[in-house]
């Protein structure tokens, strides 16, 4: 039987560390809305990006990276617990009136960490729960600071009709400090955002940290900060992605004047694809197929950059498909941390991450749930494949999108035949060649009967042994409770 430190040897050494190396930090940044076609490096126009850019340089660009679901709530969740949204019942966008969030039995990246020595803090967006029991401090952070929920639910919201949402308020460590953003301070967030990122790295540089930095934005409404507005050159959304590389370009300057570059894991990449409907107040999904809200390919791939100096190839562009549930448990194993009691959906993908040669997905396949849990798609393992389910789906239709912060209204797109699209050689998913691959097709279909099995499919009215509730108010005192 093997020792607890040779095991820990052997997981240190399977990410290219060594047992007296010091444990990596780990800073993950994490945007909003921000879509494929949005950096430099993955075909950006109009901006430039170059702290983004030199993140590529000096790293691995992700060109086929995945969010498990392509809306606020349930992209975090996956994120942050390594689980498909809807195994731990978080579906779509919690708003302010929601009375549930993450249940106190799911482990959350931050508590994992946490657990293995880290400190642990955010800034941004929570959006997992805005109820007390359910907020960052009670989730593994051991600072937090931002917002609750998404910025557009709000009253100034200019889509918002009067009454539609309470104030909008600014949480620190779990209590209010400030009861109405106004517009004004909301042009203000990703600079406080940034700065409040840049002072944890310095307050910790002495010990593994871990840093998760949501920003609001690109989300709309769009609000950029004096220094940036105007400066693009490419509009409102042009600036607001000037901020975001710019806020980048801090975190990446005060790794590097701590002398912390090469032990920081640093990660890059959107909750989802583009809001296609608020047209120049959107963004761009690049080649892929529609965005955000459906899970088409620019719904759910995402900019996906990774820096690691001396663990990570530097300059190298990764083909692989993988998904925001393999985070958890890939950067767990490297740091010899205890993945979850509680089942996740994640794996670890390290080979897959490091670029080893001859390295395969651990994945049968990934499913595609959106919606009350809608089974919309499934992928084969190594991303190839990719079957789109019989469903209904928002699209604009080859329609002019909005302008100006004010959205054009989607059409219902359906699709009442599943349609097999060969991602290796089409990420546009402009040809359905099911005809010719029928066991492909089938292989997929029995691949989804089994996702149905373990989470459930409300297309097909099936119910999922595997799924799990999320925290409810109504039984915080005592659930959520076993958190501090």
């Amino acid at each position: 039987m093997k020792t607890p430190l040779l095991l820990l040897g052997l997981l240190l050494a399977g990410a290219g560390l060594r047992a007296a190396d010091r444990l990596p930090n780990v800073v993950l940044i994490f945007t909003d809305d921000q879509g494929y076609g949005d950096v430099g490096v993955f075909g950006a126009k109009g901006y430039r990006t170059p702290h983004l850019d030199s993140l590529a340089r000096d790293g691995v660009k992700f060109t086929n990276f995945h969010v498990a679901q392509a809306v606020c709530s349930a992209s975090r969740a996956a994120l942050l617990t390594g689980c498909y949204p809807n195994r731990i019942g978080i579906h779509g966008a919690l708003g302010p009136g929601a009375n549930h969030g993450l249940h106190a039995e799911e482990t959350t990246l931050a508590e994992m960490l946490r657990a293995r020595g880290y400190a642990t803090g955010m800034a941004g967006k929570w959006h997992l729960g805005h109820r007390e029991p359910f907020l960052p401090n009670r989730q593994g952070f051991d600072e937090s600071f931002g917002l609750p929920y998404s910025n557009d639910m709000w009253p100034n919201h200019p889509e918002a009709k009067a009454g539609t949402y309470p104030k909008l308020p600014l949480y620190e460590d779990g209590r209010v400090i400030d009861d109405e953003i106004t517009p004004v301070e909301m042009d203000e967030l990703t600079t406080r955002y940034t700065e409040r990122a840049t002072a944890f790295i310095r307050k910790n540089k002495d010990r593994p940290f871990f840093f998760y930095l949501a920003h609001a934005m690109p989300h709309v409404p769009l609000a950029v900060s004096a220094k940036h507005r105007g400066k693009s050159g490419a509009g409102l959304y042009g600036d607001v992605i000037m901020e975001i590389d710019w806020s980048v370009g801090e975190v990446l300057r005060t790794l590097r004047e701590q002398g912390l570059e090469r032990d920081t894991l640093v990660i890059f990449t959107s909750d989802n694809g583009p809001w296609l409907s608020y047209g120049d107040h959107a963004g761009s999904a690049g080649p892929l197929r529609e965005g955000k809200g459906t899970a088409w390919e620019g719904g759910t791939r995402v900019p996906c950059l990774m820096r690691w100096p001396g663990k990570l190839p530097a300059g190298a562009v990764n083909n692989a498909f993988l998904m925001t549930i393999d985070l958890l448990p890939t950067i767990g194993t490297a740091v010899g941390a205890a993945l979850p009691a509680r089942p996740i959906d994640g794996r670890d993908v390290w080979p897959l991450l490091a670029g080893r040669p001859g390295a395969t997905n651990p994945h049968a396949g990934y499913g595609l749930w959106y919606a009350q849990n809608e089974l919309q798609a499934v992928v084969s393992g190594d991303g190839r494949w990719k079957l789109i389910l019989p469903h209904r789906y928002r699209t604009l239709a080859g329609r002019a999108s909005g302008k100006d912060g004010i959205p054009a209204k989607y059409e219902n797109g359906r699709l009442t035949e599943p349609a097999l699209y060969q991602l290796s050689e089409d990420i546009g998913e402009t040809k359905d060649v099911a005809a010719a691959h029928p066991e492909i097709v089938r292989q997929l279909l029995a691949f989804a009967e089994t996702c149905r099995a373990d989470l459930g499919d409300s297309l097909t009215q099936r119910t999922g042994a595997g799924a799990r509730e999320p925290g409810r108010i109504a039984e915080a005192g005592k659930a959520q409770g076993k958190k501090k």
